[in-house]
């Protein structure tokens, strides 16, 4: 089977494109996108750094609004806890090889 000529760019285009994808999936979740999460950020500005987070559980209690949002890629998870929509504590956890 012969493929035209018309074709074959745009299959090498896709190929191109799918291998550029496959690199950056989850390509966010490293040490020093960690790093650039300080206390006191907001969700909204942990979203530009991370992406959407894999999980994330919220409660609500008396005017207080507490998230807890978890990133993970392989063996790597960066946990964040937001209350009232700004980062207060975060973890880092990649396990010794």
């Amino acid at each position: 089977m012969r493929l035209s000529r018309t074709l074959k760019p745009g299959l090498a285009a896709l190929a191109v494109l799918a291998i550029f994808l496959a690199g950056c999936t989850g390509s966010k979740i490293t040490q020093d996108n960690f790093d650039r999460i300080k206390v006191g950020m907001t969700q909204a500005q942990v979203k530009e750094i991370l992406a959407e987070a894999t999980e994330s559980s919220s409660l609500d209690i008396a005017g207080f609004s507490g998230t807890t949002s978890t990133w993970r890629r392989g063996d790597t998870t960066i946990t964040i806890q937001f209350v009232n929509g700004k980062v207060v504590a975060k973890q880092f956890n990649k396990p010794q090889k």
